[in-house]
């Protein structure tokens, strides 16, 4: 054992001693010793180890197993080995790490091997896909008993910082290293592209602004002026700089799907849509930011990340109009084929997709105001 953790024992056992003389009245039952002790060392991939050591006869009580021998006053290997599922299952669902805000960090599996008259659980938590500071909670054996307490060291070696935990106090903050910037880049693109597959209303308004388009050069200006337009205000309100009610800006997104599905009635001049495009890209870029601030903004990367979460959504949008463009000129090519005429978009087809798209445009604008 190297000298640092030895210093780091003794000074957890100097502590758990000073905790046991005012915590366990005289008479208790010496065998409920209600104290454990945690090591936590994060590392600067956002992986938090994680260690857990607690009495043989608290394991057995709280994990409904038998590994310790109090004939010896030993935890038993070969009965540790035989049943250490339910210890791990305990301690993995009280000693977690999550972030601050209650996004869970993923738990890697348990290993639990025995100590003399203990047992360590030992894991770790990747918390790689949260971002900001973490805190680690537990509960352990305080579950079963509010009088129970555990000293948690907090780094490697001789200079860990100490805590105490108890009924009172489960949750400790954690100043955890920031992700790497690869890392930022990538959740925020992914984010991005969730936002747009999953945010029906956007794609709704992209299929609406593309009906009448046949060939590719209207849909390059389209999606670039959408894509410059929500990229201003979804910077500017992530920022906080302009902040725009949802209340109004969840109605005026499906007024702008109604608007663009109705013009299409009125009007096939498709390569001038690029500035009603523009105009409404500045509305929905609103409702881009609101979901990225509830996604959340990494202190000391916001700039890659708010440049990551555009790019994700840029990305969506490009693969939504690249299965919506040829999807609509094959319908073409079969519509032709059955009137045997040359292919052409019909007005049929533009009119019954703009005709659905309306109504859910209307139902929306309800659903944001007088349903709301």
């Amino acid at each position: 054992m190297s000298p640092g953790r030895v210093v780091a024992r003794r000074s957890a056992a100097i502590l758990a001693a000073l905790v046991m003389a005012g915590a366990c009245p005289p008479g208790a039952a010496a065998h409920q010793i209600n104290l454990s002790n945690a090591r936590l060392e994060l590392g600067p991939d956002r992986i938090v180890k994680l260690e857990v050591a607690l009495k043989g006869s608290d394991a057995d009580r709280v994990a409904g197993t038998k590994v310790f021998d109090e004939r010896k006053g030993l935890v038993d290997a070969a009965l540790l080995a035989a049943s250490s599922g339910p210890i791990a299952a305990y301690v993995a669902s009280h000693a977690v790490v999550r972030s601050a805000d209650g996004t869970p960090c993923r738990a890697g599996p348990v290993e639990v091997d025995p100590d003399q008259d203990g047992v360590i659980a030992r894991f770790a938590w990747s918390c790689r896909q949260v971002a900001g500071d973490l805190v680690y909670r537990s509960t352990v054996l305080i579950d079963i008993d509010s009088s129970a307490k555990q000293v948690v060291l907090i780094g490697a070696g001789p200079d860990a910082s100490q805590a105490l935990l108890d009924a009172s106090q489960t949750d400790l903050k954690l100043t955890a290293p920031p992700p790497a910037l690869p890392d930022v880049i990538r959740r925020y693109v992914e984010a991005g592209i969730e936002h747009i597959f999953l945010g029906y209303d956007h794609v709704a308004f992209l299929i609406a602004i593309v009906l009448w388009a046949r060939t590719l050069w209207p849909v390059i200006k389209i999606v670039t002026a959408f894509t410059l337009a929500h990229s201003i205000t979804l910077s500017l309100a992530a920022l906080q700089i302009v902040v725009i009610p949802s209340s109004i800006v969840e109605p005026a997104i499906a007024a702008s799907i109604v608007y663009v599905a109705v013009e299409n009635f009125f009007s096939r001049n498709v390569d001038r849509r690029w500035r009603d495009t523009f105009v409404f890209g500045l509305i929905h870029g609103f409702g881009f930011a609101s979901a990225l601030q509830e996604f959340g903004l990494p202190r000391g990367a916001v700039v890659p990340a708010l440049g990551a979460f555009n790019l994700g959504v840029e990305i969506g949008q490009v693969a939504i109009v690249s299965i919506v463009v040829p999807v609509l000129a094959g319908l073409d090519r079969l519509l032709a084929a059955a009137h045997g005429v040359a292919p052409s978009r019909t007005a049929a087809l533009v009119y019954t997709l703009s005709g659905m798209i309306a109504i859910l445009g209307f139902y929306w604008i309800l659903e944001r105001t007088i349903l709301a």
